[in-house]
């Protein structure tokens, strides 16, 4: 039986490397929260700081808090998704379809009932709306072809999600704590993925480009 190969291990290490910290982060974080759940120290110090500036702006907020919004990033998603098959990249449209969704599920129904973190009337710890923005992104930033693309595409997401965190923490939507540990939860789990995947599939994903046969 033909062997799959995996990544070469100049790659695996610091997707590893990734991972790992990424998981300490998300498994850590919670043991500063207080008894119940509640803001710790530095959560109060980011929420005043962001409410002292923009309580009165809302409209501000609001445009902060967009790319977050589900038909926002799901439509960016089907984008990727939709270029990558019109290239006949099948393994990049495989990732970018079913990695994203996949962590958000995992967080969703399995890791925020692990630390139970309650805000008004919902598990915030992690974040959903970060993971969901984050692991599209970090999807997109694994499967981009080359090195500029990718540097842009983590550029933008971090500016996105600076401006995403504002607004949720000035919406009273999440603690800082939370959107930092829905960004780790993220990274990890579609770098995880991402990681695994037989790299047979990558050194055979030349795009195709589509026309008559």
């Amino acid at each position: 039986m033909k062997r799959v190969s995996a990544l070469p291990s100049y790659r695996i290490v610091p997707l590893a490397t990734v991972v790992i910290l990424a998981i300490l982060v998300t498994v850590l974080l919670p043991l500063a929260f207080p008894a119940g759940g509640g803001p710790t120290g530095f959560d109060r110090v980011v929420d005043d700081r962001i409410h002292s500036a923009l309580d009165t702006h809302h409209t501000v907020l609001r445009v902060l808090v967009t790319p977050s919004d589900a038909p926002v990033v799901l439509a960016v998603l089907l984008i990727g998704v939709l270029w990558y098959a019109w290239r006949r990249d099948w393994w990049r449209f495989g990732f970018l379809l079913v990695a994203p969704e996949l962590a958000v599920a995992i967080n969703t129904y399995a890791l925020k009932y692990v630390w139970h973190r309650h805000l008004h009337h919902y598990l915030a710890y992690p974040s959903g709306h970060t993971v969901q923005f984050i692991s599209i992104a970090t999807a997109f930033v694994l499967v981009v072809p080359t090195t500029r693309l990718r540097i842009g595409a983590t550029t933008l997401a971090l500016v996105l999600l600076a401006a995403i965190a504002i607004g949720m923490i000035g919406f009273g939507y999440h603690y800082p704590t939370d959107v930092l540990g829905g960004t780790a939860t993220a990274i990890a789990l579609v770098t995880a993925m991402y990681a695994i995947l037989p790299g047979a599939l990558r050194r055979n994903a030349n795009p195709v480009q589509p026309g008559p046969n």
